[in-house]
Formats: structure tokens, C-alpha cells, sequence
């Protein structure tokens, strides 16, 4: 397993480490108190991770998404006997024009509220409320997106309408399904993540939208991370990732990305992509984005790992 040296600085900014003592008592009912609100926990399921020291607690996969949303993962995974690291790599702040979607809502129409993340529509359901919950109809980039909007529209009677979802999950097959009017040129509001790439908006306006593109969020490293269980991330057989600044969080964290060579299991085709360009070897993903296919990538992932130390 890896095993790699880091500077000082970098973790400096995280608190000292509790006593071995409590830390041992945290581990026996299988998950890690957090001491901060980024620091990772662990959680484990009685047949896979011995609980005795934290020596030995070595997790199967890392989850690495922004604190507070690993839970559906984690559980699903557990359902298949995996255990799980939570180590958030990234966290999400508001974009150059998060203050302009509520004016923009109240202020002008749109045919098409295009939406391509959980976190996308989760701020501009804020800012829809602040505008006064006018009518709109939805795009989303698949079901992980479509379900932040259940509940609004429970109560939205009517006035917010997720319309479309693409055979795919992924922004080339939305920007060429997405219908369009007839007669008229569409006008379409996409609400992005100031990393997002221009996929969208150029195809859709190669198609003859009308696209305003406003970058409502952003996504940053986490600030600093515990460095025990940097070192049990480091060890694990697979690192799951659901983001391309995911990646980048991760290899700036390693900074060594050559003595490290896990597996990487990716949620959907667009991050997979950016792990390799970015460098890694044993990268997995679904050919469709979404929790059951990133699951079963993470599964392939360890089934390889299980298979190429086997006889080692």
C-alpha cells in the first residue's frame, strides 16, 4: 500500500489529534466524531474492518465528496458489505453571480432552466424562492439532479416543473436532445459552477438557444484534513470521486501522484476523463452517471484490486 511523507504545513491548520484512548473508543462503534466541519470520518460495517486500533483500520473505498453529502453513497455501499473512509476533498462556495439569478428570475422569462448538478439546483431553489417562485420548467442532467427539486414541487403547485432529462446523463447528449419551440428561437437559463466547462451553452447555441449562462457556484479544496486518516485514504484500494475538482483536490493533497497507484472509481464518463488526463492509471466509471453505476464501478475497481494482490 502507499505510503507517503507530506509537509507540515499543510496540515497546519487542522487541531491536534485526540488521545489514542478516545479515538480507539470512536472506533469500536464504527465511525470517527468529528472535530471540526471538514474533518473525515469512517464508517464500517462489523465484517470488514477490524475496529481494535487504527492501525489496523484499513477502509475499502474513500468517499470524497463535500461534507454532508456521502451519506447516500456510503449507505449504498454498506448494503454490499463495503466499508467507507468519508474524506471530503472539496466544498462549494457562492459564484460571481449568485446575487443576479433572483433579479434575473423575477426580471425575465426563459423557456428552459437547464440544471446539471445536485448542487446547481440546490442554489438556484434558493434563489427561485427569494424571486418569488415563478413558473418555470426544468432540464436536469439525470435522476441524482431530479430529485433536489421532489419536495419544491410538492408544494410549488404547478409553477416549477422538471420537463426533460437526456437519454444520457451528461451535458453533450442534454445540449442535443433538449427540445425546442417551434417557430421560435428557445431561450434557456443555465445555472453553473464557474468550473463548469462551456459544453452546454456552446451546443445548445450551435442548435439556436438562446443561452445565459450564470455562474451561480463554485467548488474549492477543503482547507486542511486530519492526517491520520490521510494515511488510511492512502491506503484504501479504491478512491471514489464524483467531480473533477475532485481529482485535482486529491493529486494537490498526495502531491506525489506517482507513489500512489490505487484505483480510481469515477461517477460518471466527464470525471473519468479528467483522472486520466490528470494522470491516473486505474481509473473505473459507469457509461451511465448516476449512484447504481458508480456502485458497481467501485465494486469493479476492488474486484481488480482483490485479483491483482491475490496471489501476491
Amino acid at each position: 500500500m502507499a505510503s507517503l511523507l507530506f509537509p507540515s504545513s499543510l496540515l497546519s491548520l487542522q487541531p491536534p489529534f485526540p488521545s489514542p484512548s478516545s479515538q480507539v473508543q470512536c472506533l469500536k462503534r464504527g465511525v470517527f466524531a468529528p472535530r471540526d466541519s471538514i474533518s473525515p470520518s469512517v464508517s464500517s460495517s462489523s465484517t470488514s474492518l477490524p475496529s481494535s486500533s487504527t492501525s489496523n483500520l484499513i477502509p475499502q473505498v474513500v468517499v470524497t465528496r463535500e461534507r454532508g453529502k456521502n451519506k447516500q453513497i456510503i449507505k449504498a455501499l454498506e448494503k454490499h458489505g463495503i466499508s467507507s473512509l468519508e474524506l471530503p476533498l472539496i466544498q462549494h462556495s457562492r459564484g460571481p453571480d449568485f446575487d443576479r439569478l433572483a433579479s434575473v428570475l423575477t426580471d425575465k422569462s426563459f423557456d428552459w432552466i437547464i440544471i446539471t448538478s445536485p448542487e446547481a439546483g440546490s442554489v438556484f431553489l434558493e434563489a427561485w424562492k427569494a424571486a418569488s417562485s415563478p413558473k418555470v420548467k426544468v432540464g436536469v442532467v439525470g435522476g441524482g439532479t431530479a430529485r433536489v427539486f421532489e419536495e419544491a414541487m410538492q408544494s410549488a403547485k404547478g409553477l416549477l416543473q422538471v420537463a426533460f432529462t437526456p437519454s444520457k446523463a451528461t451535458g453533450k447528449v442534454l445540449a442535443s436532445e433538449l427540445p425546442e419551440n417551434v417557430g421560435k428561437r428557445s431561450s434557456v437559463l443555465y445555472p453553473a459552477s464557474l468550473k463548469a466547462s462551456n459544453e452546454i451553452e456552446e451546443g445548445l447555441s450551435r442548435r439556436g438557444f438562446e443561452v445565459l449562462r450564470l455562474n451561480t457556484y463554485t467548488t474549492v479544496p477543503v482547507q486542511s484534513v486530519d492526517a491520520m486518516l490521510l494515511q488510511q485514504a492512502l491506503s484504501a484500494p479504491v478512491l471514489s470521486v464524483a467531480s473533477p475538482s475532485a481529482v485535482r483536490a486529491w493529486l494537490n493533497l498526495i502531491q506525489n501522484a506517482e507513489q500512489w497507484s490505487n484505483y480510481v472509481a469515477c461517477i460518471g464518463e466527464t470525471t473519468a476523463s479528467a483522472a486520466r488526463r490528470l494522470g491516473l492509471k486505474n481509473v473505473y466509471h459507469p457509461d451511465q452517471p448516476g449512484l447504481e453505476g458508480w456502485v458497481e464501478s467501485i465494486r469493479e475497481a476492488l474486484a481488480a484490486h482483490e485479483g491483482l494482490h491475490r496471489f501476491k
